[in-house]
């Protein structure tokens, strides 16, 4: 990354590029110069392009050393460079890419480094304490929600260990197909949120009784236990159906819920946080809101951190299959195997199909606050966006509601929406997310926390009860990748230790989950 100096200033990140990103808060206005070389010809806001050369209609414009696109028009230099006088090119083919070529990076493991998590029986470690009520089906929605108010009023004050309670409601479990084969993401989504660590291995499962997903296929891996109206309750139970016809009214059904939860807080009262190892930390990477400044300065510094926690032993998960596709020539190199290569290619042959099928494609994904931002297309959003991948070699590669199952980078393929993303990496088992933005945005995850890195410092100052970490200090010169890169990692530990409370947790603000459900409603 260079930066033409004379002020004011623009970023180029790479030497064969042709473009430039505007870093001066308010834009740059016409006939002002950079470096007493290039006079811009329009106006071009903060965060937009300029042509650092004149530009041919179907010249290839370069962002990050790679084409975003081609001229769509004659764009002379110091000219503005947008979605409007742009083509976006062909995605890479799929066939013949490098598969495991690139040889991993010598570097030194990180070691000393801990955090105060709770420890569960199955080894995973949790970054919070939370009652977990897992739903089958929609239609109790509103049941759980009523018990979970009641709950955080009349039992969770007796068990001041305990974070919070959560219901994980949801729309699917009935009215759909659910022998469908693409029916298995959202079953077993369900199924594995139920086992992210910061539930401490308390599965409680609420069902209607009638619904295609029965509640017992949930619990599936373990003794289903079925709460019963009586006074010999089972107090391991783990599976209650508000049909059951032990219960009579509204009232016994919501005690019969509450006796229920009650042993589970009895059980979770007792975890304490005690010190672990870094490599205990599963950290979903993710990005929303996006800007040009996030593959410049935010998505630079997670991916530096990761690169940290994959050197400690940790794992990290990176996802959005939409802000992968095209920069997928740049990641398949990188597979510890070529079996993992292989995988990465074909979940992003799943993507394609899925969305031709939805007579869609991927330039569906950017959106009009990522243009207003800067970025011109899903092109130049991806190869920014992989960024937080850093340089770790990619050890395995999870389908949508799959399990973590390796150490280290992996790539857990998921939508790029904010909820649906959140979701998928919480059910495959991650303990703490960071959420990069450049416009801005409130969302958080009622599980697990989520720190939230702003891209420009325009957005940290303006949210500053909002964002935890300002990244947009790299593009000022005010600190380095490598400096907020620290910066995060110790935000992290942190975080993860209870010692910091995220900003979106400390306001209250949560949003719904949100299932991936590919296969077919009836």
């Amino acid at each position: 990354m260079t930066y033409i100096r004379t002020a004011p200033r623009v970023i180029r990140t790479h030497p064969k590029d042709n473009v430039a990103v505007v870093v001066e808060q308010g834009g740059l206005s016409a006939g002002e110069w950079l470096d007493d070389i290039i006079e811009l010809q329009v106006a071009v806001p903060q965060g937009h392009k300029v042509a650092l050369e004149a530009l041919s209609e179907g010249d290839e414009v370069i962002r990050y050393g790679e084409v975003i696109g081609m001229a769509a028009t004659a764009i002379p230099q110091g000219g503005h460079v947008n979605e409007t006088n742009l083509h976006m090119p062909t995605p890479p083919p799929l066939e013949n890419l490098a598969l495991a070529t690139r040889q991993a990076p010598h570097v030194e493991p990180l070691e000393g480094y801990t955090f105060e998590g709770f420890r569960n029986a199955d080894g995973s470690v949790g970054t919070k304490n939370v009652l977990g009520i897992t739903t089958s089906v929609q239609c109790v929605a509103g049941t759980v929600d009523h018990v979970v108010q009641r709950i955080k009023r009349e039992l969770l004050p007796r068990f001041p260990n305990v974070d919070d309670v959560v219901g994980l409601n949801h729309s699917y479990g009935c009215g759909v197909a659910i022998n469908a084969p693409a029916a298995v993401v959202p079953i077993r989504t369900l199924k594995h949120l139920a086992l992210n660590p910061n539930f401490g291995n308390e599965v409680m499962v609420i069902g209607l009784g009638c619904e295609k997903l029965q509640p017992s296929t949930l619990v599936e891996d373990r003794p289903v236990k079925v709460f019963e109206n009586t006074a010999a309750a089972d107090p391991e139970a783990n599976v209650l159906s508000l049909q059951d016809e032990s219960f009579t009214g509204f009232d016994e059904i919501i005690a019969g819920i509450m006796a229920m939860a009650e042993r589970h807080l009895e059980r979770l009262e007792r975890r304490r946080r005690e010190t672990c190892p870094v490599s205990d930390l599963v950290v979903g990477m993710q990005c929303g809101g996006s800007d040009a400044f996030s593959g410049l300065t935010a998505n630079p510094a997670v991916g530096f951190a990761t690169d940290l926690i994959v050197r400690a032993g940790g794992s990290v998960m990176f996802s959005e299959v939409t802000e992968v596709r095209d920069a997928i020539h740049l990641l398949t190199p990188r597979a510890v195997d070529r079996s993992v290569g292989q995988a990465l290619i074909d979940q992003m042959a799943w993507y394609d199909d899925y969305l031709s099928q939805g007579q869609a494609d991927r330039s569906a994904n950017t959106s009009p606050g990522n243009k207003k931002g800067g970025l011109s297309n899903i092109v130049e959003k991806a190869l920014g966006s992989v960024i937080k991948s850093g340089n770790s070699p990619i050890v395995d590669v999870i389908g949508p509601g799959e399990r973590l199952r390796e150490r280290g980078l992996t790539f857990a393929a998921t939508p790029a929406s904010d909820f649906i993303c959140g979701t998928l990496q919480a059910a495959a088992g991650m303990n703490l997310q960071v959420f990069t933005t450049g416009r801005g945005t409130p969302y958080n995850l009622p599980m697990t926390p989520v720190i939230k890195v702003s891209s420009n410092s325009a957005l940290g100052r303006r949210w500053h009860d909002l964002i935890d970490l300002d990244a947009g200090r790299i593009a000022t010169g005010e600190a380095s990748i490598e400096d907020v890169g620290w910066e995060l990692f110790q935000l992290i530990i942190e975080v993860a230790s209870g010692r910091r409370q995220v900003a979106a947790d400390r306001l209250g603000l949560y949003n719904d989950l949100v299932l991936f459900n590919p296969a077919p409603v009836t």
